[in-house]
């Protein structure tokens, strides 16, 4: 399990029903290691500023994940977290590795544009 305060998926029908459900989507895929863990605490901090967005985190390593892993997007990524962004069931974009606020919110404001308060 993830120790994060993001909503976990933990199998591949949590997945699908996330991406089904909600319109725009980002969910990191990782362990709890050094460049995993401040792209969750990035996206905790990003919850309330981006309220249109609904963010997950899913373990790397449980087999169920392979429903991120497998995907054409993440081919050739070398390092994690995996993060996809999803409109309307859709990959949109997807990172690899650490990102900085910077970097997450510029992705976010691209693909998920809206009006957000900062």
């Amino acid at each position: 399990m993830l120790y994060t305060n993001l909503k976990h998926l933990e199998s591949a029908a949590d997945h699908k029903k996330a991406i089904s459900e909600n319109e725009n989507v980002m969910v990191i895929c990782g362990r709890m290691g050094p460049m995993c863990i401040p792209v969750y605490g990035i996206a905790e901090e990003l919850e309330d500023e981006y309220k249109h967005v609904k963010f997950f985190d899913m373990e790397f390593d449980n087999p169920e994940s392979s429903v991120i892993r497998s995907i054409p997007e993440v081919r050739g990524f070398m390092g994690i977290p995996f993060t996809i962004y999803y409109r309307n069931g859709k990959v949109v974009k997807a990172t690899s590795s650490i990102q900085t606020k910077d970097q997450v919110k510029a992705i976010l404001n691209k693909e998920f544009s809206a009006s957000v308060t900062a």
